[in-house]
């Protein structure tokens, strides 16, 4: 019988092909800061100090009771935190955001008020859209941030391109949100498809040669089944079935499951989101499939670890964001505020959301205060600072986050405070511009994909 994927033995390989853009930190701690970062640090003025001749405001639309939900909490919080970490001081509503109580929450930059309005789209699109044109006809935004669905942020971004009101994306991965659905308007804190891809696929294709792969059936899922299939593809592998596609909302994968086996592949590479994930471990168990092949998927939120990986400690994978990993005064205040206030370390998504609100004050910064369109979105790309992930770059062709991702190895998944891993590498991927043909030249010098795996 197969034994589920072991990477350990070929982090070196990831290590070579990615060190061109690696970027080492220090052995990571398992332990919750204790002594550093408990309290917001005093935002530094600018020269004259930031004036704004309206109060700045910000639309935050996230998944609190859909689907997505499970994702969709963490966007509050850390966005709150965020926010109170670029300006200094907590907002109005508090230490501790809570929206049942509240969805606006003010905060105050020298002279410059930011209004934050939170919004729970449920999982809809058509909430999406309601939602969308609610804050900016109404509440006049200058700002969008958004959502947990990837499908549903297609729906946002064409908003805010109509209505010129730049959008920054956290947490959804699509590659087209950056890609084919690309416009000046939508930005991204959020990693994309492809940076997971690269982070998986240099070592996997070093162990097994011949995939298959299985992804939820909306554009999130596509794009993950598209990267993966162009990364693993470029590094040696072959996918030797077609791509199985479940419905978001599925509950028995016995039949999906069943496809995996007829490929009679060495590997299958899981990318799923939300609820669906026990199902999918139940029926991949109960089949036998990790008996038939190893499993390829990277770490995942918190709660869900010990539901799909209870069999899988001493593999060492890929993750986007860990709060175990990053050395920094962001992380470490993210951390040590999340504990103290919400009773929660954060997760997977935490360190987006965190990211929005410092790109949102970084940008006020640049501009001076100027809310105008045209400002914002020269002052957005080419954007670098620093975050719970350490410096996020906008890049200025495609507007994709360049972060750092990590390697980690899954030690346990009893930590009470879900220490699960421990530390291997930091990587920070650079993928190929993926706009389409007709935006081709934005992409200027970097290299050109088309998702074709040639």
């Amino acid at each position: 019988m197969k034994k589920l994927l072991t990477l350990v033995s070929v982090i070196v390989v990831l290590a070579m092909l990615l060190a061109a853009c690696a970027k080492p930190t220090a052995a990571p701690a398992t332990e919750v800061p204790t002594e550093v970062a408990t309290e917001a640090p005093t935002a530094e003025p600018t020269p004259a100090g930031l004036t704004c001749a309206e109060p700045v405001k910000v639309g935050l639309i996230t998944d609190l009771t859909g689907a997505l939900a499970i994702y969709g909490v963490m966007m509050p919080r850390s966005f709150m935190l965020g926010m109170e970490f670029a300006t200094g001081a907590a907002g109005s509503a508090g230490e501790k955001f809570d929206v049942t109580v509240t969805q606006e929450n003010t905060f105050k930059l020298d002279n410059c008020e930011i209004t934050v309005y939170v919004r729970d789209d449920g999982g809809k699109p058509e909430n999406t859209t309601t939602i969308a044109n609610e804050l900016i006809e109404v509440q006049k935004v200058n700002f969008l941030v958004g959502t947990a669905s990837s499908a549903n942020t297609t729906v946002l971004q064409g908003i805010a391109a109509q209505s010129k009101i730049p959008l920054i994306v956290a947490p959804a991965a699509a590659n087209d949100i950056t890609g084919k659905d690309f416009n000046e308007y939508t930005f991204r804190t959020s990693r994309n498809n492809y940076q997971d891809a690269m982070n998986e696929c240099a070592y996997l294709t070093k162990t097994y040669k011949n995939l298959v792969q299985i992804a939820p059936d909306y554009a999130f899922g596509h794009g993950s089944a598209e990267a993966f299939r162009d990364a693993c593809t470029l590094d040696g592998g072959t996918f030797v079935a077609d791509d199985v596609f479940a419905p978001a909302t599925t509950t028995d994968f016995t039949p999906y499951v069943d496809t995996l086996l007829q490929s009679n592949a060495e590997a299958y590479i899981v990318t799923w989101a939300g609820s669906g994930f026990p199902a999918l471990a139940k029926a991949a168990t109960d089949a036998g499939l990790n008996d038939k092949m190893a499993l390829a998927a990277t770490f995942i939120d918190n709660v869900l670890m010990p539901l799909w990986y209870q069999d899988a400690i001493g593999t060492t994978n890929g993750i986007l964001y860990h709060w175990s990993a990053p050395k920094n005064a962001a992380n470490d205040f993210l951390v040590a505020q999340e504990v103290a206030r919400y009773g929660v370390h954060p997760d997977l998504f935490d360190a987006d959301g965190m990211n929005a609100a410092i790109m949102v004050v970084e940008t006020l910064k640049k501009t001076n205060g100027d809310v105008s369109s045209d400002a914002l979105v020269a002052a957005m790309e080419g954007l670098s600072f620093e975050g719970p992930k350490g410096t996020i770059f906008i890049r200025p062709e495609d507007h994709v986050a360049i972060q750092d991702m990590y390697i980690l190895k899954l030690e346990n998944l009893t930590d009470t405070t879900q220490a699960y891993y421990s530390y291997v590498e930091t990587t920070r991927p650079e993928p190929p511009c993926l706009l389409p043909e007709t935006l081709k030249d934005r992409c200027g010098s970097l290299p050109y994909g088309t998702l074709s795996g040639k």
